[in-house]
């Protein structure tokens, strides 16, 4: 398992976790997702090393920004 934070912005309310949350889920390798709305950090847990792309993508497809790892 590897365990990989990132820093998205733009989110403000438990609606916005659970957008980035279900994204990120749908990503076949991931068996977690922890948000700290607070602070902006998302802690992915996955089989493997996810390709910064996808987890990009996902964040995008929410509605928000990948500012990059944390």
């Amino acid at each position: 398992m590897t365990a990989t934070a990132y820093t998205v912005t733009g989110m403000n309310c438990e609606h916005c976790v659970r957008s980035v949350t279900e994204e990120l889920e749908r990503l076949p390798e991931v068996s977690s997702v922890a948000v700290d709305l607070a602070d902006g950090r998302v802690t992915v847990v996955s089989d493997g090393a996810l390709a910064d792309g996808a987890v990009r993508e996902a964040v995008t497809e929410a509605g928000f920004e990948l500012v990059g790892r944390a």
